[in-house]
């Protein structure tokens, strides 16, 4: 039989999967795998596990929400042998199991993620860490990981809009030397992100929907800090408009971007906190990660499709 690897986080969402395990594994084992299955007991637990483990897996099927696929896709980076990942969303947002169309449907997920087709997707390294989907700094970027997990569970994503609108009166700002392409940025900033995803924050459409998820290259998004209250105005405006305002708002692709502050900014990587830093570079390793997904989903997701 093929091996597996199970890991799930039993605290992610509203204990979405609690109730459905055993019908998951069930749709494992008919797939023909022989499944270990290993909950996560404390934060960082699955890079621990990815790292350690001796079996010669065929596959590993992670659960939870983005922050546990961060970590076991982080684990895996550091494996010198890498195998493909499945994913089950059970988190509060699910940025990017909704941009790959993985169902959000626990066992539709998991008959995706045996039954599905890998596909090789790009993975973010940053400095020495990795992450899946955004890496970002300013306003409203600690709320992932500041947000209660219990706070998550009752309240869905209502629980990051009401700590958000905590912080939007204590507006960040960081003077940052942004360096890409040979082209040299030099401004103030409230609030960057560097990402690989349809959605950010469980909202869709603010980076576009041409976004593909192995050409190569990240999407940068950086917003100036408002000097008043009409450009913060328009600044607000063209977020909920989903448009790129040009004057108040830079934005390119690229991949390879550097980021040089005379302080230290701290950072969050896919909802997670990513520590402070004052030189970050973002680098896109091209279709490093093999990630399982419907087959009628590669044209949506892939450079090739686009292409067509």
């Amino acid at each position: 039989m093929k091996k597996m690897l199970f890991i799930y986080n039993p605290n992610s969402g509203m204990g979405l999967l609690k109730p459905k395990l055993s019908d998951v594994l069930d749709i494992f084992v008919k797939a023909g795998f022989d499944v270990t299955v290993y909950p996560t007991q404390k934060y960082h637990d699955a890079i621990r596990k990815m790292r350690e483990y001796t079996e010669d897996y065929d596959l590993i099927v992670c659960s939870g929400g983005d922050g546990t696929l961060d970590e076991v896709v982080s684990g895996m980076r550091l494996r010198e042998k890498q195998a493909p990942i499945g994913y089950i969303p059970a988190g509060t947002t699910n940025d990017f199991a909704r941009s790959l169309h993985i169902s959000k449907d626990i066992l539709e997920a998991a008959d995706t993620a045996v039954n599905g087709v890998p596909f090789a997707c790009d993975v973010g390294r940053f400095n020495d860490d990795h992450f899946i989907y955004i890496a970002a700094f300013g306003l409203f970027t600690d709320v992932s990981y500041e947000t209660k997990q219990s706070m998550k569970n009752i309240l869905g994503h209502l629980a990051y809009v009401l700590e958000g609108t905590k912080r939007i009166f204590s507006i960040p700002s960081y003077r940052l030397k942004v360096t890409h392409d040979d082209k040299v940025i030099e401004d103030e900033f409230m609030y960057g992100m560097v990402t690989n995803s349809r959605s950010v924050g469980g909202f869709t459409g603010i980076i576009g929907r041409d976004v593909v998820f192995d050409d190569g290259e990240f999407e940068v998004t950086l917003i100036k800090t408002p000097k008043n209250p009409i450009e913060l105005n328009e600044l607000l405006g063209a977020i909920v408009m989903r448009q790129i305002n040009t004057e108040r708002m830079y934005s390119f692709r690229s991949g390879e971007v550097r980021f040089e502050s005379l302080e230290e900014i701290p950072w969050t990587l896919d909802g997670e906190f990513g520590g402070v830093h004052d030189e970050v570079v973002i680098k896109d390793e091209k279709q490093s990660l093999q990630i399982m997904v419907k087959e009628e989903a590669l044209e949506k997701i892939s450079e090739k499709g686009k292409k067509n």
